[in-house]
Order: C-alpha cells, then sequence, then structure tokens
C-alpha cells in the first residue's frame, strides 16, 4: 500500500499567500496562527518601545522589528518564520521582504493553544540557526525563558513577570518586566 506524500511548500507559495493570511513555512509546511489576544499585543507593544528606544538612545545599528514580519532562517530550507519581535544587528540581512539569516534576538510570545509551538519547535530552529538570544514569554504563567547561544548550545534561564531580565546581546540592556506587564 502507497503512503500519502505530504505536499512540501516552498518560499514561492509562502509569498503567494494572501497578506492578512498569519502563517509560518518550516521545512516545507505551512503553519496557520490564529490572531494573538489583547495581552499578547500589549506585551509585543511594550517590549517593542523599550528596544526601540534603548537602540535609538545608544545611536545603535540594530534594527528591532514587531511581527508580522518575514525572516528566512536558512538559506537552503523551506523555513520562513514570523517571530513576535526580531532584533537584526546586521544591515546585510535586510531585504525588501524582511531578513535572510538568523537574527541577533527572537522573542516570542506563547499562545494559549499551542505552547509548545514556541518551547520546541522554534527553540530548535532558533538554536539550528545560531540565534544568539531567544526569550520565550508565557503570560499565562507569566514566566519568560531565556535562551543565549554560548559556544554552539544555548544556555537557559528562568524568570517571571516580577524580574529585571539582562539582555545577553548588550552590555547595559535590562527589561523590568513589572514595567512591562504592570
Amino acid at each position: 500500500m502507497a503512503l500519502l506524500q505530504q505536499k512540501l511548500y516552498s518560499e514561492t507559495d509562502y509569498y503567494n499567500m494572501p497578506e492578512d493570511t498569519r502563517a509560518e513555512l518550516i521545512e516545507g509546511q505551512i503553519y496557520y496562527h490564529a490572531a494573538p489576544g489583547r495581552i499578547h499585543q500589549e506585551i509585543l507593544s511594550e517590549l517593542h518601545i523599550a528596544i526601540g528606544q534603548y537602540i535609538k538612545s545608544k545611536k545603535g545599528l540594530c534594527k528591532v522589528y514587531p511581527a508580522p514580519f518575514a525572516v528566512k532562517l536558512f538559506n537552503d530550507k523551506s523555513t520562513i518564520v514570523e517571530p513576535d519581535i526580531s532584533v537584526i544587528c546586521d544591515k546585510n540581512k535586510l531585504t525588501d521582504r524582511g531578513c535572510t539569516g538568523a537574527p541577533d534576538w527572537v522573542i516570542e510570545i506563547t499562545s494559549p493553544g499551542n505552547p509548545g509551538y514556541d518551547y520546541i519547535r522554534k527553540l530548535n530552529l532558533y538554536a539550528d540557526a545560531e540565534v544568539r538570544e531567544y526569550w520565550i514569554v508565557n503570560p499565562l504563567e507569566q514566566t519568560i525563558f531565556v535562551y543565549h547561544l554560548e559556544k554552539d548550545k544555548f544556555k537557559a534561564t528562568a524568570y517571571t513577570f516580577q524580574d529585571t531580565i539582562k539582555v545577553n546581546i548588550y552590555d547595559d540592556l535590562y527589561i523590568n518586566f513589572a514595567d512591562i506587564t504592570g
């Protein structure tokens, strides 16, 4: 008996989707997402503003982008993700369509319906792509897991919404989550 073959989608398929479609292309498979909730958007907005203000105050070269923002992690794989927040410090990675290559810092805010997507699938993708820092913010649990690349593997540290967190890619950026979520 023949096995059913799954259709593999390409970068072209991804970019041909309707503009209002919330989806990611991971290893040739399309993953659709529901619109985020209010708390998710409040956290995203506050983090985006805090990071953007920091970069601007330091006259930094990095750029911060909130979702939707396409990130093609690998040149040789059909994988395009849309992190909630992407910080890119190499302007050569930026294209008219988004980013090609690993951002320096990615933040994902989990959805109540599928937190494993960020904790497992995305964590492995970002590790393979050598994202320097990856944060998983869980509004339901009020936790933040910070993964930063040390040599060739992620080192993980857990925080709560009451903590102030040092951003590893910068020498002097700290995010006070009580201010973000208060």
